[in-house]
């Protein structure tokens, strides 16, 4: 049996590092599953890592992709019941290829209810943003997000209000996210509108940054004591940098970090409560592309106004 992948063997961008790699399958190892991919996302967060942002926890070559959702084809006897049923294979190797194998304990069975588009998506954003919501509780606060429209912030936004938030104010960076920002009850503000980004960062409680770069800079610096202000994304490419200690309380949030520290049953018990809040959520539109058309994909994903793109990795090498 023989797999295509979509690999990078040095950083850089994108489109220029990541090529499609056939190679055999080896034997399954003991306490695997063997998944054919269906689809998966191309996020900022597959496309950043690629770029060497976080080169110092990457072992080149990688297989790029971090979530996606395929069907069981083989499986040791102890895991027979999941052949031919739908997984989330993750936190093993990359996603964005046809056949990959992976830990069973941590393999998350997807309900019949939900699609393959939505359930391919469930995992980055959503457990990101319920575990920020976890650690950084927003009953009766006022929520500011820079990088609204983005899926994660989307998922904190309409969640801080099932947590109690008072209100939550969006900063957005294309004209085409207003609509679903208030369609989420999030109130939005332009990037461009320095004036009122600065009276929203002063009267913010919690604060959950995506951008980085000199506007999450002047939010922090003008919050007041007592509120906390969350780092976890790094959408601008660019670090924070302030030019005195800041009053409100910096943190910074990598998922990695919780996930390092979670027991195979908690894990299962997270998407549990993440595929009920899904069930109940209206997700954004997306753009399907297929497999041999990645490069198409990545280049729609790499336009912070553009659709949000699933790659159908079914049709992947062909």
């Amino acid at each position: 049996m023989r797999r295509h992948s979509l690999i990078y063997r040095s950083f850089g961008r994108p489109l220029e590092t990541l090529n499609l790699e056939t190679s055999e399958v080896p034997r399954l190892g003991q306490s695997k599953l063997r998944v054919k991919m269906l689809c998966a996302p191309v996020n900022p967060s597959d496309l950043i890592p690629i770029s060497g942002a976080y080169s110092h926890r990457i072992t080149l070559p990688a297989v790029a992709g971090y979530e996606g959702v395929g069907r069981v084809i083989d499986a040791p006897r102890q895991h027979a019941s999941l052949i031919g049923k739908r997984v989330l294979p993750l936190q093993g190797d990359g996603t964005w290829q046809t056949i990959l194998d992976c830990d069973a304990a941590l393999a998350v069975p997807v309900p019949d209810t939900i699609s393959d588009a939505v359930s391919a998506r469930a995992y980055i954003n959503p457990l990101a943003a319920l575990t920020m919501l976890g650690i950084w509780p927003v009953e009766g606060k006022r929520v500011l997000l820079s990088g609204a429209g983005s899926n994660c912030a989307d998922y904190l936004g309409a969640w801080a209000y099932q947590h109690g938030a008072r209100e939550v104010v969006g900063i957005y960076r294309s004209e085409s996210r207003v609509a679903r920002l208030e369609q989420l009850g999030i109130n939005p503000v332009s990037i461009q509108d320095m004036p009122l980004i600065s009276r929203v960062a002063r009267e913010s409680d919690v604060v959950f940054d995506a951008l980085g770069g000199p506007v999450a800079a002047k939010i922090l610096q003008l919050m007041a004591p007592g509120t906390t202000f969350i780092a976890y994304g790094l959408l601008t490419g660019q670090a924070i940098q302030v030019d005195s200690k800041p009053s409100a309380l910096y943190r910074k949030f990598h998922l990695r970090d919780p996930l390092s520290r979670m027991s195979a049953e908690v894990w299962q018990q997270k998407f549990l409560a993440i595929w009920e809040l899904l069930d109940q959520s209206a997700m954004p539109g997306y753009q399907v592309f297929p497999g041999q058309y990645w490069r198409q994909a990545v280049e729609r994903a790499l336009c912070p106004s553009g659709q949000k793109v699933l790659l159908d990795l079914s049709t992947l090498g062909q």
